[in-house]
């Protein structure tokens, strides 16, 4: 869920239910042309696992319990459906906005060493 650069930010996000019983994980290539991709999806120990993989990784983790449930139905390596795109079109509103403070934070960060 990165994309080449000095900095790997990602390109992707995760969705959670409450609790964390289930998590989906969504890929967006700008360019592409495609609508976001399911590349991930689990309930219980999966799902929590996926968040903390996400976690690990830089990756926004978002909790939207309806429309965790509802991205789960879709197939691994789908696009998301037409009728998702509005919702999904937030989420990834939240990733790029969570790109753009790595960003900052980066670019504003004291030299370490």
């Amino acid at each position: 869920m990165t994309n080449s650069g000095n900095r790997q930010l990602p390109t992707g996000a995760a969705l959670h239910g409450d609790g964390l019983d289930r998590a989906v994980a969504l890929r967006h290539e700008p360019d592409s042309g495609r609508a976001p991709l399911v590349v991930a999806s689990g309930r219980g120990a999966i799902a929590r696992r996926l968040v903390e993989i996400a976690a690990e990784h830089g990756v926004p983790v978002r909790e939207d319990p309806d429309l965790a449930a509802l991205l789960s139905l879709v197939d691994l390596g789908d696009e998301i459906p037409a009728d998702l795109y509005q919702a999904v079109a937030e989420v990834i509103s939240f990733v790029y906005r969570a790109n753009e403070s790595l960003r900052a934070e980066r670019d504003f960060a004291p030299p370490q060493g």
